[in-house]
């Protein structure tokens, strides 16, 4: 038999049966309705406003992106790494010893990363790192090297993380209150490239290739306007990307190959960088 809304006791049963209902919860306070599939575009919006407000907060105005491998270690780990199979003698599997050695090998990049960032940071220190300050994707590897590289020159950086599968920390070198961790991918590139004045991708698997392409797409199609973007790795990039058969089979036209740069080191990077901004429109300021 329901029960007689007049008598004080049904009434009150009744008003705690209605408000314990997950209908009565203000909207951005109930979970489940957050996870719904009706409220994705509510989180998309807050993805982007959460970073959009904490940048504006730390009054980042500008963002040089650096791109690449969460695998690479620094040289100190891959090297003891390798020397620890080598002291091993014949009973270090083969495979092992040749990917340590392919380790040491790319573990130059991350020194390169980390004096990239170091050098164009220590540029901007004393204008409150207002500008081209790193961004990265904040986890380990060649992410790791720009953000402590940053930090290295006593400067912000931005670590823009992800989750995934296998939950990736944040590496200790990004400016607390400047990382952030995003669902999805989609929104995470748009933070990528909003204030970007320069785009550096170091040797890197599909998530570097993925944010690279989106970026030189972009650019291309006058999506946004163009930036510096610098391939670090010639001799890894060449090969990964072969260009010039792209534009031979009629895939790319040869001027889409003026959309980007390759450099071997921190400095040519930089100098890559620089010369795009001493030869740009008079609107776009120079880095430094």
């Amino acid at each position: 038999m329901k029960p007689d809304p007049a008598d004080a006791e049904a009434r009150a049963s009744l008003v705690a049966r209605i408000k314990q209902h997950p209908s009565y919860r203000i909207a951005y306070e109930d979970p489940a309705f957050l996870e719904s599939d009706p409220a994705r575009g509510a989180r998309l919006a807050l993805e982007f406003l959460k970073p959009d407000q904490y940048l504006a907060e730390h009054g980042v105005r500008s963002t040089i992106v650096v791109f690449g491998s969460s695998h690479v270690s620094p040289p100190d780990v891959s090297g003891a790494r390798l020397d620890a199979l080598l002291a091993r003698g014949a009973s270090a599997a083969a495979a092992d010893v040749l990917a340590a050695r392919k380790a040491v090998e790319y573990a130059n990049y991350y020194e390169q990363a980390r004096r990239f960032a170091e050098l164009m940071s220590r540029r901007f220190v004393g204008n409150g790192q207002r500008d081209f300050v790193v961004a990265t994707g904040g986890g380990p590897g060649m992410m790791e090297a720009a953000n402590r590289g940053a930090s290295d020159a006593g400067a912000a950086s931005v670590g823009y993380n992800i989750e995934l599968p296998e939950e990736q920390d944040p590496n200790p070198y990004i400016t607390p209150g400047l990382s952030f961790r995003f669902r999805y991918f989609g929104l995470r590139k748009m933070h990528f490239l909003l204030r970007a004045r320069a785009l550096v991708a170091f040797p890197g698997g599909f998530g570097t290739f993925d944010e690279l392409f989106e970026a030189l797409t972009l650019v291309q199609t006058n999506k946004i306007e163009r930036i510096p973007i610098v391939l670090v790795g010639r001799a890894f990039w060449r090969r990964a990307v072969d260009f010039d058969f792209l534009v031979a089979e009629g895939m790319l036209s040869a001027r889409d190959l003026d959309l980007f740069s390759f450099a071997d080191t921190a400095e040519d990077a930089i100098a890559a960088i620089d010369a795009f901004y001493a030869g740009a429109a008079p609107q776009r300021e120079p880095p430094g």
